[in-house]
C-alpha cells in the first residue's frame, strides 16, 4: 500500500489548508453566531473546485480517487465542522450515487453543475420511522405513465435548504420489503417537492438540516437512479463509500484539537511552569496523539482498498466507527486540558466538542456500524 500523495494532491492539500486556516477560521465565530456560512466563503470554495472532488474530470470535477479525496477532507476537518459538512455531504453521499450509478444522460445533466457548486447535492433516506432501520421506509413512489408520483416525508436531511439535487429513497413495491425500494434523482423544483421546517441542532452551525415533504411529487421515469428495486442496496453502497471520507474529516478535526491542546499546554502556566510539564497533561496529549495515528493509518488503508476496487464493507464500517469514537474522545480530552477556557463559547474547543457528537450518529450510528462489522465477520466465517 502506497499512501504517497501525488504532487497535484500535495499542492491542493496545501491550498486547502491555507484557505481554511486563513479564511474560514476568520469567520468561524460569525458562522456560529449567525448560523450561516458567508457567501464569499462558499464562492471561494467553488472556485477552488471543492464541490467537484468526487466528480470525474470529464464532467468538470477534479476526479480525485478516494485517497486523494481523504487528503482534502482531512484538511477540511481542521476548520468549522458546519462548513465542512456542507461540502462533505455534497461531495460524499450527495453526489456519489449519480457518479457511480447514474446513466450517461443523468451524469451529463447533473454532474457538471454539481461539480461547480451551482447545484448542491443531498441524500434523503431518513424518515421518522426509518433511521437505523432504513428498510422501514414509508415514502412511496407509484409509477403513472412516464412519471413516478412520490408521497411521504423525510427528516434530518443535510443540505436540504441549499440543495438542488436530492438522491431520494422511496418504496415502489411494498410487498418486497427492502427489495422494493428504489432510488430517485429529485430536483427541488419538481412539482410537489416541499422543504419543511429547518431543524435546530446542537452543533454544525451553518449546515442546515430540514424536513422534506413529497405531496404527489412528480419525478420523470428517467430519473430512477440505478435499477428499480435496488434502492436499498444503492443506499448501502453510497453510505459505505462515504465512511472513509467521514473518518478523514474526523481525523483532521482531531489533529486540529491536538494542535490547540499542545499550544495551550506549552503556554499555560500553573505552579510556576507550563502545564505540559505535568505528567497528567502529558498522558492526555499522548493518548490523543496515539489515537490520531491509529485513525490515520486505518483511514488511508480503507481509502486505498476502495481505490483498488476491493470489498470494504467491514473496513469502512470500522473506520467510521473508530473515527467518530476517536473524535469524541479527543474532543473530551481537549476540553479537559483547556479546563475552563475549553468550556467557553468564545474559544473553538467548545465548538469542536459539540460538533463531534453527531459523528457517532449520522450516516449510521456507532451501534449500526458494529452490526455491519459483525455481519461481515459472520459472512467471512461461513
Amino acid at each position: 500500500m502506497d499512501f504517497t500523495f501525488s504532487e497535484d494532491i500535495q499542492l491542493l492539500k496545501k491550498a486547502v489548508n491555507d484557505f481554511v486556516q486563513e479564511e474560514v477560521e476568520k469567520v468561524a465565530m460569525e458562522i456560529e453566531e449567525n448560523d450561516e456560512i458567508p457567501s464569499h466563503i462558499i464562492e471561494a470554495s467553488k472556485e477552488m473546485g471543492l464541490f467537484g472532488l468526487s466528480i470525474p474530470e470529464e464532467y468538470g470535477g477534479l476526479g480525485l480517487d478516494m485517497v486523494g479525496k481523504c487528503a482534502i477532507y482531512e484538511e477540511l476537518g481542521k476548520t468549522h465542522n458546519g462548513y465542512t459538512t456542507v461540502i462533505g455531504a455534497h461531495t460524499g453521499i450527495g453526489s456519489v450515487g449519480i457518479v457511480e450509478l447514474g446513466t450517461e444522460e443523468q451524469k451529463k445533466k447533473y454532474l457538471p453543475k454539481m461539480a461547480t457548486g451551482e447545484w448542491i447535492g443531498a441524500f434523503a433516506l431518513t424518515e421518522p420511522s426509518a433511521g437505523s432501520n432504513a428498510a422501514n421506509l414509508k415514502t412511496k413512489a407509484e409509477k403513472k405513465g412516464d412519471k413516478y408520483i412520490l408521497n411521504g416525508s423525510k427528516h434530518y436531511i443535510t443540505n436540504a435548504v441549499c440543495g438542488n439535487v436530492f438522491t431520494v429513497m422511496a418504496v415502489t413495491d411494498p410487498s418486497k420489503g427492502a427489495k422494493g425500494i428504489t432510488s430517485f434523482i429529485v430536483e427541488k423544483d419538481f412539482p410537489g417537492f416541499i422543504v419543511g421546517n429547518v431543524e435546530k441542532k446542537m452543533g454544525l452551525r451553518g449546515s442546515h438540516s430540514a424536513e422534506l415533504f413529497f405531496e404527489d411529487c412528480e419525478v420523470p421515469a428517467e430519473n430512477v437512479l440505478g435499477e428499480e428495486g435496488k434502492g436499498y442496496v444503492n443506499a448501502l453502497k453510497i453510505l459505505a463509500n462515504g465512511r472513509a471520507g467521514l473518518a478523514a474529516r474526523n481525523l483532521g478535526s482531531c489533529e486540529k484539537l491536538l494542535d490547540y491542546s499542545m499550544d495551550y499546554a506549552m503556554q499555560r502556566i500553573q505552579f510556576d511552569k507550563p502545564i505540559f510539564e505535568q505528567q497528567a497533561v502529558q498522558h492526555m496529549l499522548a493518548d490523543m496523539a496515539t489515537e490520531i495515528e491509529l485513525l490515520r493509518s486505518m483511514t488511508y488503508r480503507v481509502a486505498w482498498m476502495t481505490d483498488q476496487g476491493m470489498r470494504v464493507v467491514k473496513e469502512a464500517a470500522i473506520a467510521k466507527l473508530y473515527g467518530s469514537e476517536v473524535y469524541n474522545r479527543v474532543a473530551d480530552l481537549a476540553v479537559q486540558i483547556h479546563a475552563g477556557i475549553g468550556y467557553m463559547k468564545d474559544y473553538p474547543i467548545e465548538r469542536f466538542y459539540r460538533d463531534a457528537r453527531i459523528t457517532k450518529i449520522y450516516e449510521g450510528t456507532s451501534q449500526i456500524q458494529k452490526n455491519i462489522i459483525a455481519s461481515e465477520l459472520k459472512r467471512e466465517f461461513l
